[in-house]
């Protein structure tokens, strides 16, 4: 009988937080709020020019990574040899896992050269437009 008792009492408490938890969630969601999940208000430019050498900077390293040798951790000559010694090892299951791996890798190069371009445009139009700050 016990058990019970404390049972719905336990159950009637939970009910209440998620009540009041629900009804919290829906007072922060409104739109124009400032709330993560309010609409933007600009597209980001300023923002995104006063990232540009960082960004650079990454695709940069991993682009060179990608195209490393074999002796570069994360590079597709590593993948490629381990693909390699899994084929010979006789490993199916790991040589159709890490041969997916590398058709990922492999097409990642291409993604990450047309960013590249498509920086570099942006870095043109950031000198133009005074960083983007729109003055």
């Amino acid at each position: 009988m016990r058990t019970t008792k404390t049972a719905a009492l336990a159950l009637t408490a939970v009910a209440a937080l998620l009540t009041a938890t629900g009804a919290a969630a829906a007072d922060a969601g409104t739109p124009g709020t400032g709330t993560p999940g309010a609409e933007p208000t600009g597209d980001g430019a300023q923002a995104l020019c006063k990232r540009v050498p960082k960004i650079e900077k990454r695709l940069a390293r991993a682009l060179a990574r990608l195209g490393g040798d074999a002796t570069q951790r994360g590079s597709i000559s590593r993948l490629e040899q381990r693909v390699e010694n899994a084929r010979k090892a006789g490993h199916t299951e790991v040589e159709t896992y890490l041969n997916d791996k590398l058709t990922f890798r492999r097409s990642l190069v291409p993604t990450l050269e047309k960013r590249q371009k498509d920086l570099a445009a942006v870095k043109t139009w950031c000198k133009a437009n005074n960083n983007g700050s729109g003055k």
